[in-house]
């Protein structure tokens, strides 16, 4: 069993990794955040054969807490390490900041230099990470990062400010961080040679392009249109801005279209993959009777039975497919073939449905033919 101290813990990133740590067999975590008393840290550190060190003050009341919360926590810890005469691995979680002249930056060098002094005394493994700014689920509003505040205001609708739409943000992500942390953690071996270790990928955009990302997501789900989740960026920012959410506004509206044959409404739609809707057909009634140029399209019956037909249109004969839920199979749409779906049996019929466009009632690409001539 490795035992394993993580300061900090209550906070952002703390509470990121100290879930996944949980995860992993064989770990025991140990959790010291700043508001414990002071006495708990020489035990935990005592006990602990592996230390993330992510403890530290960065939006303080006054700047003395700077080098109190950052420097000076961190030479109490190496101190505390040190006393147990073992070589006890430590990973901190330093900032770019630490390049800058300022209070905070310069807080946080004293704080990497205190740990490569432990590594050079004790020949001890270190791992220092310089992050720009972390994004991520679980980040606090008005304190972690701009992405945390723009993710809470803008999914609320309470109104945000940007100082400068061209200023460029540099970022990672928490289970970027949390992988590789996790990656030191089941490591049998440390290199005690290299201490000064980089995090990839990190991500670049401007404060005016965040800010109109996340508003599409917004409006993006009032109209159930997701967005470019094949760009990595996007992707990780889209779980950011869902992971805000107050909890209780997670269900809204569909827009249902009903008629005669029962019901239908757009689950999802992707300018990048198409749409996906969901329709419930009444027994004894057929719906489609067209065909496509381009587009193509999928059918899954999940609730009841029916039969899915084709008819090429320059062609004769007809293919039929019968489906059911009992045995739930695809049925691909290919263009050029007139395609129907009938509810043939005695209760109403759900089915999935995704085309490989969103529907453009300018361009609909929908030519009605009957199958059954």
């Amino acid at each position: 069993m490795k035992t394993i101290l993580v300061t900090g813990a209550a906070g952002f990133m703390g509470r990121n990794l100290c879930v996944a740590l949980r995860r992993q067999k064989d770990f025991e975590v140990l959790e010291f955040d700043l508001q414990q008393a002071a006495d708990d840290l020489p035990r935990l550190a005592a006990r602990a054969g592996l230390v993330f060190h992510l403890a530290g003050v960065n939006r303080p009341s006054v700047e003395t807490e700077f080098m109190e919360g950052n420097a000076d926590l961190t030479r109490r810890l190496c101190e505390c390490l040190e006393a147990g005469g073992r070589r006890v691995p430590l990973v901190l979680s330093s900032s770019i900041q630490a390049e800058l002249d300022n209070p905070y930056g310069r807080s946080k060098k004293v704080a990497e230099d205190v740990v490569l002094d432990y590594h050079q005394r004790t020949g001890a493994p270190v791992y220092v990470y310089r992050f720009p700014n972390v994004f991520g689920k679980w980040s606090r509003p008005n304190y972690n990062t701009v992405v945390a505040t723009l993710c809470h205001n803008i999914s609320r609708g309470l109104p945000v400010q940007i100082s400068n739409r061209a200023n460029l943000v540099r970022f990672v992500y928490i289970d970027d961080i949390v992988r590789e942390f996790v990656r030191v953690a089941n490591r049998a071996e440390h290199d005690p040679s290299t201490a000064c270790h980089e995090l990839q990928p990190v991500y670049s955009i401007t404060l005016g392009e965040l800010h109109d990302l996340l508003l599409s997501f917004r409006e993006g789900r009032e109209q159930s249109i997701l967005p470019d989740l094949s760009n990595p960026l996007t992707r990780h920012l889209y779980s950011t801005y869902v992971s805000f959410y107050d909890t209780q506004n997670l269900a809204y509206p569909v827009a249902l279209k009903t008629d005669d044959r029962g019901w239908l409404f757009e689950l999802i739609k992707s300018p990048h993959a198409g749409q996906i809707f969901v329709s419930r057909t009444r027994p004894g009634i057929t719906r489609g009777n067209h065909y496509h140029d381009t587009k193509i399209e999928k059918f899954c019956v999940i609730q009841g039975e029916g039969v899915i037909r084709f008819h090429h249109v320059l062609g004769a004969g007809i293919v039929e497919y019968p489906v059911n839920d009992r045995e739930i199979r695809v049925v691909d749409i290919p263009p050029g073939y007139t395609h129907s779906i009938e509810n043939t049996g005695g209760s109403d019929m759900i089915t999935l449905f995704w085309a490989n466009e969103i529907f453009d009632p300018q361009r609909p690409d929908t030519y009605f033919e009957n199958v059954l001539r």
